[in-house]
């Protein structure tokens, strides 16, 4: 395989051919196609991935397409992986497109090395973060909403889950949320480039470490983050 598509990323010192070989042997398992999923997968698709996974068991929609940028038009009503496959297939047709268009089992995700939630609710959320902590398997979780978003890096055994950092009522579960289409393209950018950096070993990712970002002030914060000791998924695992 020529290296000529990927030279520029090839020429960054801490990067080189080393960095691309990781990628083009890893396995990414991206869990939801709406607007975070289609821009992590476009950027790890034109990065060289070996293999990308896309699990979303929803059609595409009108409404999605401010948002969602690799459904087009004529897209609508045919499921979001296939639209989602096609497109990733002409930009790179070096890399390996799994689909499964259903709702995500445990099956999806074993054997990758990361696994990143495009997700749009913490139901599913939760259930990626029990499968990521049982299989031990790096999760990056972004989400967004209006012009706000957020992106963490957990790595089991080391980071808090996401149930240690969020916990939500369910009646704050299952709402429609507004948001123009550049948050998910932002918040989308950061988790595919905690992925590339998880599996090249360049860089610092987010662990232990929330990125809050609000588009509408400019205001960007990272907090830092601790795990519950009582947490039912990972508590005890860093006492």
């Amino acid at each position: 395989m020529s290296f000529e598509r990927y030279k520029r990323q090839i020429l960054m010192d801490d990067f080189g051919e080393n960095g691309q070989k990781k990628l083009l042997d890893s396995t990414v398992t991206v869990v939801g196609v709406g607007g975070l999923g289609t821009v992590v997968s476009q950027y790890l698709a034109a990065a060289g991935v070996g293999t990308l996974k896309l699990i979303d068991y929803q059609e595409v929609e009108l409404s999605n397409l401010n948002r969602q940028i690799l459904h087009f038009e004529k897209d609508v009503g045919i499921q979001k992986v296939n639209s989602a496959k096609e497109k990733l297939e002409s930009l790179n047709s070096d890399i390996n497109i799994e689909i499964y268009p259903e709702k995500l089992k445990k099956d999806h995700i074993e054997n990758s090395d990361v696994i990143i939630d495009c997700l749009d609710n913490f139901k599913a959320r939760y259930l990626l973060n029990s499968f990521s902590n049982k299989y031990k398997i790096p999760l990056v979780h972004g989400a967004i909403e209006d012009l706000r978003g957020q992106v963490t890096t957990i790595i089991p055994d080391e980071t808090p889950c996401i149930e240690c950092i969020f916990k939500l009522k369910d009646d704050e579960e299952n709402k429609s949320f507004p948001v123009i289409g550049v948050t998910p393209g932002v918040i989308g950018s950061i988790q595919a480039s905690e992925a590339i950096k998880l599996i090249t070993g360049i860089g610092a990712p987010l662990k232990n470490k929330l990125l809050s970002i609000n588009m509408r002030t400019n205001d960007y914060f990272t907090f830092n983050i601790k795990k519950n000791p009582e947490c039912k998924i990972c508590g005890g695992l860093n006492d």
